[in-house]
């Protein structure tokens, strides 16, 4: 084979970009809609980057290879299947060409979500995924594995046992979710975290809002004011806007902002240091502010104010999570709701700050109980499957969905989540890579059909997902292609021999950029709780093990953290690319997707590269951002 690859001399960089760059507002059928995962690839860049770097340099086929390249970028090369198994056809022939003994064998030691090893899949090539983190392992076999193995009977599996799942939940949870007289279904309540008024002679109960819209586009403008009640001390609220009528205030105007309360009853302040004194000493409460509704035989939503049997509803849940709790704890041998503590992170995590220090107070009362009822029938749906003589392995990978899917309806289901007012629905938790505090949120309710619910997750993203990957097998046209194989371990001991893989194509954690153990604990805790047994090698720790993970954290968290320094970060990274070269084989290729700002840390990159015998042809500004 020629020893320099299509990627040392050409790549269609600006039509690639401009399709990765495409690739993030398209969601059906994206492995994005899986699962949460951070910093993931776009699968346009991965698909042509690992291609570019199998294919041999050829200077008569050179246009016919960037052409191909070009192509292969766009989103329909494989959404499409006439499209693709035309592209696609042409790739695996081309490779064959190039390897004629057998498929090439490609390894992501750092495989995170997934993109890079489904790619190199999808390319009909030997795939072969690494992470040190459960979760990215987890997600690896749920994107590679399970949907080769099972195909379509997986995809029904899931469907099936999905609605089996949401048909307990509604048995369950329906009375605390209860449905307008009219047939109004509440989508959302809007609550708001509250503060006692530090002022002696007022003492009024403030709610915590960072502005007031609940409604805020062309055609509609609704907003909540506040009226102070000196009489009945207390702040009161009405709905203003919903006929249309003018506001006669400003909805931007909030009660707080950085931790800084300003009293509507008196115009007293409460300074950001006292706020976070005062909610790790226990004294903030919440109070419903707002119901947001949707009629099933009209159109938009619509908003009222919380009623008695609204609050009669949520004092029921409260009563019935800790009979509920109390229930699984003696079955399970563990606190159904996830009492693992939640660490102080300088930037990343700061809830702590404010007294919520384990990953259960994330949730309030109602929202803890719906998700230890939908990981209590995700755990029922598997012996359920068993008891019905299903397949154990086909049982096992059904319900990894499902408890993909509860991950799913967490990040939707946290008392961090807020009310978007211009689309006018509930805002997922990891809309950036941290947990910042938030006063004003929006609870979900996840029998309904909005974005984030059961359904929503479900049908419309992992189904969705699930039944792309099931028909990768079908465009692979190598009859010998092994199952791909997903490792846990760590990219500075690579448990491969010498000389192994044709190219090493990978996108390595950077510096300080993303804490993903941490991240993941998020949903590490519910993943241990619904489907940890399954899975013991991935869930015997409390937490995601940390100690080796490769990322400088000293700065976040210098108590735990302490000897995670930028030298650590580099040397453990040079580590890792030695481990590379030796498990290439001689005339194997590494391709480094490396991004970061700073030349320095450019140059320390290339010199770990260079040290670690890897040598460098180039580096291109590629938008690989997801």
């Amino acid at each position: 084979m020629n020893s320099k690859r299509l990627i040392e001399v050409e790549f269609p960089l600006g039509e690639v970009s401009k399709e990765s760059a495409r690739e993030k507002n398209i969601r059906h059928g994206h492995i994005s809609t899986l699962h949460i995962y951070w910093a993931r690839r776009p699968l346009a860049a991965s698909r042509t980057t690992t291609l570019a770097a199998l294919l041999p340099y050829n200077p008569q086929q050179l246009k016919k290879h960037e052409y191909l390249l070009q192509n292969l970028a766009r989103w329909e090369a494989i959404s499409d299947p006439r499209v693709a198994q035309a592209l696609l056809g042409e790739a695996h022939r081309l490779l064959r060409e190039a390897f004629p003994d057998a498929p090439p064998r490609v390894l992501d030691p750092f495989a995170g979500g997934g993109s890079i090893p489904l790619e190199a899949l999808r390319l009909g090539c030997e795939t072969h995924a690494l992470d040190y983190n459960p979760l990215a392992v987890l997600l690896n076999i749920a994107i590679l594995q399970y949907p080769l193995q099972f195909g379509e009977t997986l995809v029904e599996e899931v469907r099936r046992w999905g609605e089996w799942v949401l048909q307990e939940a509604r048995r369950a949870l329906s009375e605390f979710y209860p449905t307008d007289p009219d047939g109004s279904v509440p989508v959302g309540y809007i609550w708001a975290r509250t503060l006692p008024c530090q002022n002696p002679a007022c003492g009024v109960e403030i709610p915590l809002m960072r502005q007031t819209w609940l409604a805020n586009t062309d055609k509609k403008r609704v907003a909540l004011r506040l009226i102070p009640n000196r009489e009945a001390r207390r702040i009161d609220a009405e709905i203003v806007g919903q006929r249309g009528e003018p506001l006669g205030f400003d909805p931007e105007l909030g009660t707080v902002a950085r931790a800084r309360v300003s009293c509507p009853m008196c115009g007293g302040v409460i300074d950001d240091d006292t706020t976070r004194r005062l909610f790790r000493e226990g004294k903030a409460g919440q109070r419903m502010m707002a119901v947001v509704l949707h009629h099933p035989q009209r159109s938009g939503k619509f908003y009222r104010l919380p009623t008695e049997r609204d609050l009669a509803a949520y004092n029921a849940a409260q009563q019935a999570l800790k009979d509920l709790r109390a229930r699984l704890h003696a079955a399970w041998g563990i606190d159904p709701v996830p009492d693992e503590p939640l660490p102080l992170m300088s930037g990343v995590f700061n809830v702590p700050i404010y007294g919520i220090n384990q990953w259960g107070e994330l949730f309030n009362s109602r929202q803890q109980l719906a998700l230890i009822t939908f990981t209590d029938a995700v755990r029922r749906a598997h012996a359920q499957m068993l008891a019905e003589d299903v397949n154990p392995e086909l049982a096992k990978a059904a319900v990894t969905y499902l408890a993909l899917a509860v991950g799913r309806i967490a990040d939707y289901l946290s008392n961090l989540c807020i009310h978007d007012n211009t689309q006018e629905r509930t805002v997922h938790v990891f809309g950036r890579q941290a947990l910042p505090m938030v006063w004003d949120y929006s609870e979900l309710n996840p029998l309904s059909d909005a974005v984030g619910s059961w359904a929503s997750m479900l049908y419309r993203r992992i189904i969705g997902a699930l039944s792309q990957l099931v028909h990768i097998s079908v465009l692979d046209k190598s009859k010998d292609l092994p199952l791909p194989k997903v490792l846990h371990g760590s990219a500075t001991n690579l448990p491969y021999p010498d000389n192994h893989f044709d190219a090493v194509v990978t996108d390595p954690p950077y510096y300080i950029n993303i804490p993903y153990a941490d991240l993941s604990d998020f949903f590490y805790v519910w993943l241990k709780r619904s489907i940890g047994s399954l899975y013991p090698d991935l869930f015997a720790t409390p937490l995601t093990p940390k100690s080796d993970e490769i990322c400088q954290m000293h700065h976040w968290d210098p108590v735990r953290y302490k000897e995670k320094t930028r030298d650590w970060y580099e040397s453990k990274l040079a580590q890792a690319f030695r481990e590379i070269q030796r498990v290439l084989k001689p005339d194997g290729i590494a391709v480094i997707v490396f991004a970061h700002k700073t030349t320095e840390a450019w140059e320390t990159v290339l010199n770990a590269l260079l040290e670690a015998g890897l040598y460098t042809t180039a580096s291109w500004p590629l938008h690989t951002e997801m």
